[in-house]
């Protein structure tokens, strides 16, 4: 696994001791929104130096008290481990040392680390007695190259539901957007493939096993887009275009309910990544829905100012370039103002953009502080709202 790359000092004073003292008063009592707050740490950490200090004090309190469940933990533990893993290996050696192994979020951390002095602490916990655990160490040891995956394909079958999807959201929904694993994981994958019945979930694990040379999750995913009744054949379909993304998306008009299967999410959540992914992609089929969540919505909520700046972005919707410029200035709903000029900013608006970033940095609302300093810290060639941004910053979810 790369290093996330660490681009010096470029996060404001201000804000660096705002989010000292949100982490230090996380710690003393647990926070209503923990999530963005440790999503917000997570994405800033490789902007300051002070930051990554503070963020490796808090960790050493709260593998102290082993509170892995925290989602200040998996973020920041997270994070550091990308940033500067020599810091986090004293770290996750203590939590690897404990009962559970410091739960799933530290043994998603230790794939972003290569430091040698985590393998013997790894390679104890593949032998738990808890498949799940024993599960995550190996994929751990596959991604850090220490292992032929001879092991963990014969865990795979051990692995509960409740234990799949958890892995499926702490283990290989963070490793999505990092380099791809060896092909030694595909064995273990198509076990938890074939058992998972939740398309965005087996999307999941295919995608991971693809991305590692595997190409029987493209072929699964053909074959069915070529039977069954129009409906499953029409995800199917998706799903294969998301395994590669080569060709261009499928002539398939989307619906919430067809979008709320291709999430990892679960169903009832209706969440709209994938739409937002199609949108991205420009995909013609996607545009009739992204309009009908904008119009006279007046970009009131995250997807919504998404879908708009998609719009302004791959569809030409000039017209939208008002509207997210009045909710980067609207101080009415706070929380959207960062979210809408990054929208501004990676439709091309960027000195619009980057004009709003000093006001942004100084709002209340973190996550709209978090957006004006990645917006001042921006390179040209940068696209701000990535999916796991959105994710981290906007919905405080901690992958």
């Amino acid at each position: 696994m790369a290093t996330r790359a660490v681009r010096g000092d470029q996060l404001r004073s201000g804000l660096v001791d705002r989010l000292k003292g949100d982490l230090a008063q996380a710690l003393r009592r647990k926070p209503a929104h923990e999530g963005k707050c440790a999503g917000a740490v997570r994405c800033l950490l490789p902007l300051s130096s002070d930051l990554r200090q503070v963020v490796d004090e808090g960790l050493s309190t709260l593998v102290k008290r082993g509170s892995f469940g925290r989602p200040l933990y998996a973020g920041c533990m997270r994070g550091l481990a990308q940033t500067e893993p020599r810091r986090a290996v004293p770290l996750l050696k203590q939590a690897l040392a404990t009962d559970e192994a410091g739960g799933l979020a530290t043994l998603s951390a230790a794939c972003f680390v290569p430091d040698e002095g985590l393998s013997e602490a790894l390679a104890r916990v593949a032998t738990n007695r808890h498949p799940h655990l024993a599960f995550a160490a190996e994929v751990a040891r596959v991604a850090r190259g220490e292992s032929n995956g001879a092991h963990i394909a014969s865990v795979a079958p051990k692995i509960k539901e409740s234990h799949r999807i958890a892995l499926c959201a702490e283990m290989f929904v963070p490793l999505l957007w990092e380099d791809a694993l060896p092909l030694a994981i595909a064995p273990a994958l198509a076990v938890l493939r074939d058992a998972e019945r939740h398309l965005g979930r087996w999307l999941v694990l295919g995608a991971i096993a693809s991305r590692a040379g595997d190409p029987k999750p493209l072929s699964e995913a053909e074959e069915r887009a070529s039977e069954g009744p129009g409906s499953a054949r029409a995800a199917w379909a998706m799903v294969a275009w998301a395994l590669t993304e080569a060709n261009p998306p499928p002539d398939v008009r989307p619906t919430v309910e067809l979008v709320a299967r291709l999430s990892d999410r679960p169903s009832s959540d209706r969440d709209m990544t994938f739409l937002h992914r199609l949108g991205s992609a420009g995909a013609p089929a996607a545009r009739a829905m992204l309009e009908g969540l904008v119009k006279g919505s007046s970009l009131a909520n995250e997807t919504a100012v998404r879908s708009a700046a998609y719009l302004l972005r791959s569809y030409d919707r000039e017209d939208l370039e008002n509207g997210l410029t009045l909710a980067a200035k609207n101080r009415r709903r706070e929380a959207l103002r960062g979210l809408a000029a990054a929208g501004l900013y990676d439709a091309g608006r960027r000195e619009l953009a980057r004009s709003l970033a000093p006001e942004l940095c100084e709002s209340k609302q973190l996550c709209t502080a978090a957006w004006g300093a990645l917006l001042e810290a921006a390179a040209d060639d940068d696209a701000l709202i990535s999916e796991q941004r959105f994710r981290r910053i906007q919905l405080g979810w901690p992958e």
